[in-house]
């Protein structure tokens, strides 16, 4: 939004199984993985690169698969991720795209607030034990996770972890899709988690909790208490909803770091 440029989600089937790749003549294509060896990804990059497009790889492995198919890297240089779940190579691609926008439009304020993002994380981390009453409402079954804005992504970030270390069922929505129709599904005891940013989204923010307070449902509120401007808010977010997810994980007796199923690499075409 800061650079007013279009951007899409790349469809990998269309590389990889259809074989009918869009036309990527004079596009730039980004692939982001923690690993660097998803094979639909580098499907996409390789075929972008082959098109003529400028191709970027960010990712934590800077010898990956991804890496060498990329005419351009952005190594993340994290250290290890050593759980299964990604957590701060997440948090790191955020950061590096912050970085990117930044130095496409460059503007001092913007400059500032980057270098601020440390100290908010850190602190960030230091509000663990105030999650602790969030925990205890999302041990059932099924959870509902709502953000807008910059902070949709996070909310399907946060659905994501809870998902694969806790074994919630979580659906993550934007409130306004959610409003269309899905919230249909509401009703009294239903957990709904609120990834608040503040800034321009957040009256819509407001309504959703009272109309969901006033139907009964258990509504949850993930703030950022950061100075960060609305559009850095989700680095500070994501830790806070990662750390969540960890602490619903334990309380269920579940090992955060390796969830039962999936691998730490996924190998999807």
């Amino acid at each position: 939004m800061r650079n007013r440029a279009l951007v899409a989600l790349a469809a990998p089937s269309l590389f990889t199984h259809y074989s009918h790749p869009p036309r990527l003549e004079g596009q730039c294509v980004v692939g982001i993985s923690q690993s660097g060896e998803s094979p639909d990804v580098i499907a996409v990059v390789e075929e972008g690169r082959r098109q003529g497009a400028l191709t970027l790889a960010i990712t934590n492995q800077a010898t990956s698969k991804l890496a060498r198919a990329a005419e351009l890297l952005l190594p993340l240089e994290a250290g290890p991720e050593l759980s299964v779940p990604a957590s701060k190579t997440y948090t790191a691609s955020l950061v590096a795209l912050a970085m990117i926008s930044q130095a496409i439009d460059p503007e001092p304020s913007f400059a500032l607030a980057l270098t601020g993002i440390p100290d908010a994380m850190d602190a960030a981390l230091q509000e663990e034990d105030a999650l602790e009453p969030l925990v205890r409402p999302l041990l059932g079954p099924r959870a509902v996770v709502l953000g807008r804005g910059f902070n949709f992504s996070t909310a399907e970030e946060i659905a994501l972890k809870l998902s694969e270390t806790s074994y919630v069922l979580a659906r993550a929505w934007s409130v306004a899709d959610f409003e269309h129709g899905p919230i249909a599904i509401v009703e009294a005891g239903l957990p709904v988690l609120i990834v608040d940013g503040g800034g321009l989204v957040a009256s819509d923010l407001q309504s959703i909790r009272a109309r969901l307070e006033a139907k009964g449902c258990h509504v949850l509120h993930l703030r950022d208490r950061s100075e960060l401007p609305e559009e850095l808010t989700p680095m500070t977010l994501a830790v806070l909803g990662q750390l969540l997810a960890y602490r619903v994980a334990v309380a269920k007796g579940i090992d955060p770091d390796q969830p039962r199923t999936i691998q730490k690499v996924t190998r999807t075409w």
